[in-house]
């Protein structure tokens, strides 16, 4: 068995009287890949951060190496070996790949100059270990997400790393960068280097991961080889509860919702055709660039479509404007809820009233008491965990965010509703939460459109499907076809 890396016992740590971790034991082995798993909230981040010396617990033990360790800071972790790559990667938009491989180096030998020859041969250096294939001399900014984490691990790996933690590593990746990713983690792994992800796609984990350790509410739950754990195990012990995994399936109904036309917006997409009826979740999935997107941005008029016809409730209407899908009772819930959808710094209360504040006013002022009435309903509706509407929305988990970005869309009570990635960096009871809400809205008349590359979710959640490609529709589908055909039809492997 291989030499245990890192081994924590009994961690605690509390911020101001919450208690955010109760007693956590964990150990890694070197050239183990294990997944650190757990809900938001669960502690992962605070576990991460008393890791990488930036937090120290309040009680429990910390071995490197077999050597305890006390008052661990973040330079001690480094010089340990311990590397973290979060999900923002924490590189340098305007230096060079270059530039940003060797900063680490820099810093740890004290060097007053950036010397560029030599930054360039680390990155050459660092970037043939891997297998990445980068210009060093390009600007980081100029990068696609998957480049920039290449550049986080070459950085990480010239530190003579021991122990890599990544934070989330694939929630903006495409399935082809998640195969690249993967790829070289075996690479890492194969060189002895312990490895930790954060992870909580079940399918992923399978693939990459030896073990598996979950926390749940700060605590630790379980841990075990991956092969100990099925579904149905993994989604009990990450929630608490026995979550059921049944494919939608409505009731046929004839009543149409939406029609869409021969839609074209030159350069995105062109000639979609399909239809909505009442009961349907519809899918529009698609490879990045598929045009799946804006076809979403279209119908919420975000960048209209240039020709083409779209029919609600059976009355044609026209889309030119934002002001137009609202008028037209069209609510979009968008990719980036924390930069598109949500204001931060605002109040619960502030973000569920944000599409619909005009219908509180009563004789040029806001009725205060109606809105709090109603954001107090959607968050028992919806089941926004919060012990009131006050809290900047800020403080609240990804999962309870997106409640309330879908609930601000729900108050303007509309007739079609498009979600573009409902449930992206989503935890798993937050998902089914979210689906049941989905379902409940499509079965009572409410078009429901999700737009996602997340298979799974939509083979379990979508009666019907689109697969585009090349902005066009390639396939018209139902859910009785698996991921893996699916998938086959994302990159035109199988299908028209």
């Amino acid at each position: 068995m291989a030499e245990v890396f890192l081994k924590l016992e009994g961690i605690k740590k509390s911020f101001g009287g919450v208690r955010a971790l109760k007693g956590v034991d964990l150990e890694i082995r070197k050239g183990e890949v294990h997944c650190l798993a757990g809900e938001n909230g669960c502690g992962k981040s605070t576990l991460i951060k008393v890791i990488s010396g930036a937090h120290d617990p309040d009680e429990g033990n910390i071995f490197i190496e077999g050597k305890k360790v006390e008052n661990l800071k973040p330079i001690d972790s480094i010089r340990m070996g311990i590397q973290v790559i979060y999900q923002d990667f924490a590189v340098f938009p305007n230096l060079t790949v270059a530039e940003n491989i060797a900063m680490n180096r820099a810093l740890m030998t004290g060097a007053k100059k950036m010397d560029w020859k030599e930054a360039r041969k680390l990155a050459i250096e660092a970037m043939e270990m891997i297998g990445a294939k980068m210009d060093p001399d390009i600007l980081v900014e100029r990068l696609s997400v998957a480049n920039k984490q290449m550049v986080a691990i070459c950085r990480a790996i010239i530190n003579d790393a021991k122990f890599l933690i990544l934070d989330e590593p694939t929630t903006a990746l495409t399935a082809k960068e998640v195969e690249k990713l993967f790829k070289i983690i075996r690479k890492l792994k194969e060189k002895g280097i312990a490895i930790m992800i954060v992870n909580h796609k079940l399918d992923e984990i399978y693939e990459i991961c030896d073990k598996l350790t979950v926390l749940r509410n700060g605590e630790y739950v379980s841990n075990g080889d991956i092969t100990e754990y099925d579904r149905a195990r993994f989604i009990r012990d990450l929630t608490g509860r026995d979550i059921e995994e049944i494919k939608y399936s409505p009731e046929e109904d004839e009543n149409e919702i939406l029609r869409v036309e021969h839609l074209t917006r030159v350069g995105a997409f062109e000639d979609v055709s399909f239809t909505l009826k009442k009961g349907d979740v519809l899918g529009i999935t698609g490879l990045l660039g598929s045009g799946r997107g804006e076809l979403g941005d279209a119908l919420f008029g975000l960048a209209p479509a240039q020709s083409g016809k779209i029919i609600l409730n059976g009355k044609e209407i026209q889309i030119h404007s934002i002001q137009d899908a609202m008028n037209n009772k069209i609510a979009y819930v968008p990719e980036d809820r924390l930069t598109q959808g949500l204001f931060l710094e605002r109040s619960i209360l502030d973000n569920t009233m944000a599409a619909s504040i005009k219908n509180y006013f009563k004789k040029g002022k806001l009725d205060y008491k109606a809105m709090e009435i109603a954001t107090d309903d959607w968050i028992k509706t919806i089941g926004v965990a919060t012990p009131s509407a006050k809290p900047a929305i800020r403080t609240l988990s990804g999962g309870n965010q997106q409640k309330v970005a879908i609930a601000k869309w729900l108050n303007t009570s509309p007739d079609l509703l498009v979600l573009n990635g409902p449930t992206v960096g989503v935890d798993i009871g937050s998902k089914s939460d979210i689906h049941a809400i989905l379902h409940r809205l499509a079965k009572g008349g409410v078009g429901i459109i999700v737009i996602s590359d997340d298979l799974s979710e939509l083979v379990q959640n979508c009666n019907k499907m689109i697969v585009m490609r090349n902005g066009k529709v390639a396939e018209v589908i139902d859910n009785t076809v698996d991921e893996t055909t699916l998938a086959d039809m994302l990159s035109g492997k199988q299908g028209g």
